[in-house]
């Protein structure tokens, strides 16, 4: 009895955990949907995220003789790399033994956040509007922060989930609903694009009415991730790794 209890007790907790997970992957789709808006229309017109976009901005570029496209295409598709790779020496790669919530993901979590608060000091001394070599800068800091979280959420260990490669959970979403899935099999991953679209409005938005706010609904977004994350590891006593 006692056994059955404790084992009972442990999959609460990793529901408990599974949800905190859920809900800061949905905060953090709506970083990459505000963070690529930014990108747009405020940093040179480049995506800090998508890297096919970026690809294509770049080659596109290259052909037509416009500098500024593919320079700046360059910048965040390598940012994005490096943020990538220092991404998966913080977070490390999933293995079999992992908890719901790795801890290691919050430290990579951390590391993004500091970089958006960096991004954050520099664009808002700029007036709300950075030019020249301090937008090229900032495009990069923030596929640099991109590509951190890109890495940390494959520490989770989930197949498909992503909060920044949404072209993959659109074709999944998809092939799930063709094939007959109920509804509630694909509501996560429809949040999860819910949530970048409503990011990517909300910095629109923020850009046309109150520029200075970009930054903030950026923090605020990881911020959300990161306290999910401690409540995890301290509820449920997941110890770092």
């Amino acid at each position: 009895m006692v056994t059955e209890q404790s084992e009972a007790a442990v999959e609460d907790g990793r529901e408990e955990a599974g949800k905190a997970r859920d809900r800061a992957a949905v905060s953090l789709a709506f970083v990459s949907g505000a963070t690529d808006a930014t990108g747009l229309l405020a940093l040179g017109g480049t995506f800090t995220s998508v890297m096919t976009g970026n690809l294509v901005l770049f080659g596109s570029g290259l052909a037509q003789g416009e500098p500024d496209i593919w320079a700046h295409a360059a910048y965040a598709i390598a940012a994005f790399v490096v943020g990538a790779a220092i991404g998966t020496r913080v977070a490390g790669t999933s293995v079999s033994t992992d908890p719901v919530w790795p801890a290691a993901v919050n430290r990579a979590l951390l590391v993004e956040f500091v970089v958006f608060a960096i991004y954050a000091a520099f664009y808002w001394g700029s007036g709300n509007h950075p030019e020249g070599t301090l937008m090229a800068v900032l495009l990069a800091l923030n596929a640099f922060a991109l590509g951190m979280q890109s890495s940390a959420i494959q520490r989770y260990g989930v197949s498909g989930l992503s909060t920044t490669y949404m072209t993959g959970t659109l074709t999944t979403l998809v092939i799930r609903l063709a094939s007959g899935k109920p509804l509630r099999d694909v509501a996560h991953s429809g949040t999860l694009l819910i949530s970048l679209v409503v990011g990517a409005a909300a910095a629109a938005a923020s850009l046309r009415w109150a520029a200075g706010l970009v930054p903030a609904l950026q923090l605020i977004g990881v911020a959300l991730a990161l306290g999910l994350g401690a409540w995890s590891n301290r509820r449920h006593g997941q110890a770092p790794r």
